[in-house]
């Protein structure tokens, strides 16, 4: 478990790291316009780079590297990988209702609590 756990923390941290970097490299390339591009690339790119090294530690006999690789480092680096994975993961299985209503009430209810947040917080902190 302990082991697990170191895995998971230095994978975060690499990946969170990579994150912001990824974050700076795009602002420096193309600019700080209105679109976030360097939310939506570390997305897109988490999301296939989970859909890769997931399918590679299991036709490797790798899984083993699966809380370091995929729950750290892809993890840290954007968690929408990890809800993209959970969305296919579903609908493969047969369950697309399911996967339909995890994909709403994830981004609905997401939204909704960071709304929530927001304004729970300016009222506290006027």
């Amino acid at each position: 478990m302990i082991t697990t756990l170191v895995q998971v923390a230095l994978g975060g941290a690499l990946g969170a790291s990579s994150r912001y970097l990824t974050g700076v490299v795009i602002a420096r390339n193309f600019g700080m316009g209105k679109f976030p591009l360097g939310i939506i690339t570390v997305n897109v790119l988490g999301s296939f780079l989970m859909g890769v090294i997931t399918i590679i530690l299991v036709r490797t006999n790798l899984t083993q590297f699966n809380a370091l690789v995929a729950v750290g480092f892809l993890g840290g680096f954007t968690t929408f990988s990890s809800f993209s994975l959970e969305t296919i993961t579903l609908i493969e299985r047969g369950e697309t209702g399911l996967a339909a209503l995890y994909v709403v009430l994830s981004v609905g209810l997401s939204l909704g609590a960071l709304f929530g947040g927001i304004a729970l917080a300016r009222a506290a902190f006027p």
